[in-house]
């Protein structure tokens, strides 16, 4: 089933909308470069833009690129052969990946980001992040791009002692000998890339942080927490917590953390990092499987994690974070975690059902 043609699906994007749409007006009759147009994040941003077009008269020219064609004629079904959309094959990872398109905007959210995949491919997790972003900043600057949006991850923050969310200019340890931390070590480095590029070129850039998203467009294969269990309670079946489930998170529903980029790459300040947290789903791994197994009738079994799992877990114990600079550009989350992940369940439930 197309996610596009789900009811709840639309409805949460409706309910979204209000919240960016000074930003997509603005977008109108602009067009908007998205890698990693076929996850968790990329793939909603595309539907918001989908939905905004649908609704509206002055449509925005929307461009997906990933590096599997066919992934992403899948994921997007016959919304392939509207006008107002575009596919381009580009391998983020690879060193020599031109790019020989103009977009007035460009969203680079092409990366490695579950844990399986982090620890299996350290290297492509650095090069999907650092040389994926060059790929696209040359471009930037040869094409006169107005801005480029890089999404970046909480996890540059490392650890610290307090027990205090993170703002946007706190920064904790990283081991950088441990390839777990391919993807933090990554994250920051193509953050300054961006200012780099900013500072000698004039290229315009904006970075965004999420936290822990969530949500119906999450992949089968994503072994994140959230999007495994999503699946399994989707389907009825029991899941296995591997640890005491204490770790303070800020989850977003995928569809908030659209909306988040969307003003971010409109409205935020240009080389400035903005947190992307609902202040309303600030909970621990617990609270999230708990909400998971109610809403899909499971029961949350316990077992200790083996040692190559234990390697993959992210080593933050809190990584909350401070969402007021976003806040202040007008920003809202409208899904508070309950909502936000019932209606994941709801929506995975009903797409296999009509699969």
């Amino acid at each position: 089933m197309l996610l596009y043609d789900n009811t709840c699906w639309i409805e949460d994007i409706d309910k979204v909308t209000p919240v960016v749409l000074p930003e997509l007006d603005f977008l109108a009759e602009k067009s908007i470069l998205i890698t990693g147009a076929n996850g968790l994040i990329g793939s909603a941003v595309v539907d918001v833009l989908f939905r905004y077009n649908d609704t509206h008269k002055n449509k925005i020219q929307i461009v997906a690129a990933g590096r599997s064609i066919p992934r992403m004629k899948e994921r997007f079904g016959r919304m392939t052969k509207r006008d107002d959309f575009g596919l381009v094959e580009f391998d983020a990872s690879g060193v020599e990946s031109p790019l020989n398109i103009h977009a007035d905007y460009i969203i680079h959210a092409a990366s490695n980001a579950f844990p399986k995949a982090i620890m299996n491919e350290p290297v492509e997790t650095m090069t999907e992040n650092f040389l994926g972003m060059k790929t696209l900043l040359d471009c930037a600057k040869e094409q006169k791009t107005t801005r480029v949006l890089f999404i970046s991850s909480s996890e540059v923050y490392g650890r610290k002692d307090d027990g205090e969310p993170f703002r946007e200019e706190q920064f904790g340890y990283v081991d950088i000998l441990e390839k777990r931390n391919s993807y933090a070590v990554a994250k920051r480095a193509t953050e300054m890339l961006c200012v780099s590029y900013a500072a000698e070129y004039g290229v315009d850039c904006v970075i965004a942080r999420p936290g822990h998203i969530y949500g119906p467009t999450a992949s089968k294969n994503d072994n994140r927490v959230s999007s495994e269990w999503a699946h399994m309670a989707a389907r009825g079946e029991d899941f296995v917590m591997k640890s005491d489930g204490a770790q303070l998170r800020s989850y977003c529903y995928c569809l908030d953390c659209a909306t988040a980029l969307l003003k971010i790459l409109v409205s935020g300040e240009s080389c400035r990092a903005y947190n992307i947290s609902n202040p309303d789903s600030v909970i621990s791994i617990r609270k999230l499987a708990e909400i998971l197994a109610e809403a899909g009738d499971i029961r949350i079994q316990m077992d200790r994690p083996s040692s190559e799992e234990r390697k993959g877990f992210n080593p933050m114990r809190n990584s909350s974070l401070d969402s007021s600079r976003l806040l202040g550009l007008g920003w809202k989350g409208c899904f508070d975690a309950e909502t936000g992940v019932k209606h994941t369940v709801k929506i995975l439930k009903e797409s296999r059902c009509k699969e």
